[in-house]
Order: C-alpha cells, then sequence, then structure tokens
C-alpha cells in the first residue's frame, strides 16, 4: 500500500479510542439490560463490532498489525433488507435446542406436576421422557423453561431469535399449520443468534488446569449429584 493511502497515526489512534468508547456503551448497556433479548444490547454490540473492525483494518494499513477480535456477525448471512420501513406488523420466530441430560431429573420433576394435578392418572404421562416433556412443556411458559433448563435436567444448545417485519398482521389461524414454512429473510429487522461454537475459546481457557489438582467440572458433577431437587408450585 502506497503511503498516499495509508491511515495516519492519528486515525489509528482515533479507531482505538471509538473503540474504548464503544466498549463503555456496551458494557453500560449490558448493566442495564431489561431481558434476554433488550435491543439496546443488540445496538451497543452492532457499534463495538463496527468500531473494532474499523480498527482492525486502519491498523492493519498502518502497521501491518492484526488485533486478536473476532466478533460473530450472524447478521451478515440475512439478505438486504426489502420489507416496510413503517411496519404494521411483526412476528417474532424463535428456537431453542436443549439436550436431555439427567433423563431421571426430567422424570421427577414431571411427576410432582402430575401429583399436583388431582385429575391426573398417576405415571400416565410423567412415566417416559417424551412424556414428561410434553407434561413439561404444557405447564410452563417456554421462556420458564430457558431459566429453569437446570432443573428439568436438560442442557441448553444453539438458540436463534427472528424479528420479522409485515404489512398487516395474519389472519387468525393462518400460519398455524406451518409457522416457519414462510420466512421472508429480506423482511427480517434483526436476529440474535446464542451458539456454543463462540464460546469454544473461552471454555479452552476455562479447562486449565490451576494448579490444584481438582478438576471444576468434576466438583460441579459431585454437587448436582448431591442437590436437592426443589419443589415447584405446579398450580398456575
Amino acid at each position: 500500500m502506497s503511503d498516499a493511502v495509508q491511515p495516519t497515526a492519528a486515525e489509528v489512534r482515533a479507531a482505538a479510542e471509538a473503540v474504548k468508547t464503544a466498549l463503555d456503551r456496551h458494557l453500560a448497556a449490558v448493566e442495564r439490560r431489561s431481558g434476554e433479548d433488550d435491543p439496546a444490547v443488540y445496538e451497543a454490540f452492532n457499534e463495538l463490532a463496527a468500531a473494532a473492525e474499523t480498527y482492525d483494518e486502519l491498523l492493519y494499513d498502518r502497521y501491518d498489525e492484526v488485533t486478536p477480535f473476532e466478533i460473530p456477525a450472524a447478521e451478515e448471512s440475512l439478505p438486504p433488507y426489502t420489507g416496510p420501513e413503517e411496519p404494521n406488523a411483526l412476528s417474532v420466530l424463535i428456537r431453542r435446542d436443549y439436550a436431555v441430560v439427567e433423563p431421571q431429573r426430567l422424570l421427577a420433576q414431571a411427576q410432582r406436576v402430575e401429583a399436583a394435578d388431582d385429575e391426573a392418572a398417576a405415571g400416565v404421562a410423567s412415566g417416559t421422557v417424551h412424556g414428561a416433556l410434553g407434561l413439561l412443556f404444557g405447564e410452563f411458559e417456554p421462556d420458564e423453561i430457558a431459566s429453569r433448563h437446570k432443573e428439568f435436567g436438560l442442557e441448553e444448545g444453539d438458540s436463534t431469535l427472528w424479528v420479522t417485519a409485515s404489512d398487516e398482521a395474519a389472519d387468525p389461524g393462518e400460519w398455524l399449520e406451518a409457522p416457519f414454512e414462510q420466512v421472508d429473510e429480506q423482511r427480517v429487522i434483526c436476529r440474535f443468534d446464542v451458539s456454543a461454537v463462540f464460546d469454544d475459546e473461552i471454555d479452552d481457557v476455562d479447562d486449565v488446569d490451576d494448579g490444584d489438582g481438582e478438576d471444576p467440572d468434576d466438583l460441579e458433577a459431585e454437587l448436582d449429584e448431591d442437590e436437592d431437587l426443589e419443589p415447584m408450585d405446579a398450580d398456575r
């Protein structure tokens, strides 16, 4: 790259300051977050990502150096938005994956819910894993399952949330048979993805032996084995 098009040292320094400012704003948004999918956090995340990318490019152009930052940008896989500028309606599409890691805990919780229902035949639904899942997901809201998944013997997997814009709300019952079949990606306003692949590098650091001879995972497993199942209020 010629000297004529290289960024100046002052421009690189300004980009670094912009990253610091964006980092402070992101932390402040996280500290004030109003929920799992707070739009203020999402906006601050995007601002931090843009500032870090600009700094990385200028640093490389000026000094032939790079940063260790790698920020996942799922929205880049979406086509440009072509939906209405002022949507009259919206749809929120959510998928959350779980693994059943403690079937006995799952069955025990389902049996407690079943026992609290005077009209239920004991053991009919809660006697199998698929029956217990149907009972619990029928009893509790998906957000409550998400926040209490460990109590139900579940482990979180990947999740995604898409917000799509519409000109008008759909007629009642119109899409229930195939709720995700007619998603127009060009009407997706934003999306939020959570995946274990984003945490691989962090997990690698956490797994380093701290020298005391104890494996944190083994300690956690011992605590889980001794942990009493907390009773829950199934009268909803």
